[in-house]
């Protein structure tokens, strides 16, 4: 019986963290999900939640895809071999996303942005975003969109229109 709770339990996704910046600096265009090549202390730490996405990006370098800036804290029971918090982490893509990927950020000008990190199944996993950077207009447009709904919404609570 506690196999079979196991396997049920690792099919959900859990959350480990996310980047809530990214959605209002950049524009996102596509996502993908892509596995993480991780040492076995970052992926304990991960499972304790201790993890930062801010001010992380990804990259494609020689055919390969590469995440830079995610910061995962080193295991608090780990003794001698313990990961440095912001190495350079190996995506997993498959070749012809990788090309995909290649091809627009080099002719457009987009960005690879990393939004969650999670557990799939078990395993490590992070959604990363085709994104364009908004300028300062988009952003208080955005916000002015946003502030408006917000108003809407509490007027019709109000006056309890439906």
């Amino acid at each position: 019986m506690g196999q079979k709770k196991e396997a049920i339990k690792g099919k959900g996704i859990r959350l480990v963290c996310q980047n809530k910046k990214a959605y209002h600096n950049y524009e996102i265009l596509e996502t993908f999900e892509a596995g993480m090549v991780l040492l076995g202390t970052e992926v304990k730490s991960l499972r304790e939640g201790r993890a930062n996405l801010k001010d992380s990006y990804a990259r494609v370098k020689k055919g390969e895809i590469y995440l830079y800036g995610l910061h995962i804290s080193p295991y608090t029971h780990a003794s001698y071999d313990n990961h440095e918090a912001e190495r350079v982490r190996k995506l997993l893509l498959h070749r012809y996303e990788i090309k995909r990927l290649l091809g627009k950020t080099q002719e457009r000008g987009f960005s690879l942005i990393p939004l969650k990190v999670y557990f799939k199944e078990g395993r490590a996993k992070v959604e990363l975003a085709l994104a364009r950077g908004k300028k300062l207009f988009d952003k208080r447009e955005t916000l002015k969109r946003k502030e408006e709904a917000r108003e809407m919404e509490r007027l019709r609570k109000r006056h309890k229109v439906s």
